[in-house]
Parts: structure tokens; sequence; C-alpha cells
């Protein structure tokens, strides 16, 4: 099965009507014909079966046959991650992290963060395209990128949070931390880690200190380890 994307799907309306990229994606890549059968999703938990009715490279309709809506994780997990020095990095971590199953990611700008801009229009994609590949209805949210005092200090005690770094002080071993089946708040440093001020700052708001384990990970491989963590302990 190959799935879709149309955002803004009317779900009381007979048709989806795609727009211009999906469509061509559709006709040139996907190569379908009137009358194929098609899955598309709104990103929103709905997976809706159509008959495609017609099918041009600037637009594809599709009547359709029945609307499944599948229920979200069981947990909810909002990652927030310094971006990486190198784009790729980040990229790829975003890719897997919605394979496995996240919520909300929010690039947050550190004290010792080497990148300090991001393109959100191109991570939006390697997002939709990661949901379409592992044929997941949900669609991550792509916060704004922030600076990590901003992020901080915008925390409410809604879930649990717990900050993940290399520096010699006490800290918890995530499995051992987290509770399934709740709300999580993960935060992951740049290359050079959080600052001992974000440290204080992080755990004034109540945030825990965390170790993934003994090995010394990169930013990308720690955030998918934890996102990965979560999931198993949720699974």
């Amino acid at each position: 099965m190959n799935l879709f994307y149309q955002p803004s799907m009317d779900l009381t309306a007979s048709e989806i009507v795609f727009d211009k990229e999906e469509s061509r994606h559709i006709e040139r890549v996907m190569r379908k014909k009137v009358g194929d059968a098609i899955y598309s999703t709104d990103g929103r938990g709905h997976l809706v079966h159509g008959i495609l009715s017609e099918v041009q490279p600037k637009q594809c309709i599709a009547s359709i046959q029945a609307i499944t809506e599948r229920p979200p994780l069981p947990y909810k997990l909002h990652m927030a991650v310094a971006p990486t020095k190198h784009n790729d990095r980040f990229e790829w971590f975003l890719e897997k992290a919605t394979e496995i199953g996240i919520d909300r990611i929010t690039p947050i700008i550190c004290d010792h963060s080497e990148r300090r801009m991001i393109k959100p229009e191109r991570l939006e994609k390697i997002i939709e395209s990661a949901m379409k590949q592992s044929l997941k209805v949900f669609k991550p949210q792509l916060e704004p990128a922030v600076s990590f005092r901003e992020f901080i200090a915008e925390q409410r005690p809604d879930a649990e949070g717990f900050l993940a770094h290399c520096m010699d002080s006490p800290k918890t071993l995530l499995k051992n931390a987290v509770q399934p089946k709740g709300s999580v708040l993960i935060l992951i440093g740049p290359e050079g880690d959080f600052s001992g001020q974000e440290l204080q700052l992080a755990t004034s708001k109540g945030i825990t200190p965390v170790t993934l384990g003994e090995q010394r990970l990169r930013t990308e491989t720690a955030a998918l380890v934890a996102c990965h963590t979560v999931s198993l302990i949720n699974s």
C-alpha cells in the first residue's frame, strides 16, 4: 500500500482533491490510473480509501469509499533537540523519529549550538515523507526553533520532563525514569552538550537530568535512542 497526504481534505465531502505536488506524485511517479484504489491521510488520524476518478499532473481527484479513524499512540512524546552542525544528521533524526512515533519536535538553540538557523519547509517535507513511507496517519508537529531559555521559561508541569547530558553529575537512567502511557518531554543538547547554566535552569523547572547509558552518543543518535526508549516502554 502507498499512502498519500492531503492535509486539507474535507472528510464530509464525497471526494478528495489532491494538490498539485501530490497529484504529480500520483500521476508521474506512482503512475496511477483512473479506477485505481488510493489511500490517503490528513495527518490527523484518518485513513481514507478512495478510487481515482481523475488523474492529471496538476490535479487528481478520488471518490471517497471509506474512512477509518485510527487511535493515536498510547503516549505523548515531545522531543526538544538542538539542530546539529550538519543538516543531514538532524534530518535523519526527524525521519527515523517519525517512523518510530513522536508527537512534537522543537528545535532548541543552546549556548553551545553551532547551528542556529534551520529551514522549516525542508524539515516539514522530510517529516511528511517519513509519515507516508511508514504508513502512519498522524503527522508529528514541528515547532518553530526557539532559544533554550525561552523554551524552558514556557514549560508547564503537564508532562514528565527529562534532560539528557554528559556532565559529571548525578543522573537517572532514562529507561528507569519514564512512566508508560504518559506525556513525556525529552531535551537533547548540541554537539558541545548543554551548559552548566542550562542544566541549572532545567532542574529549577522540575526537569530531571538523565543518562542514556555509559557510551557517548552524537546528538542525533542520542535523540533517536531516547525516542526509541520511550516507544519500547510503551510497547
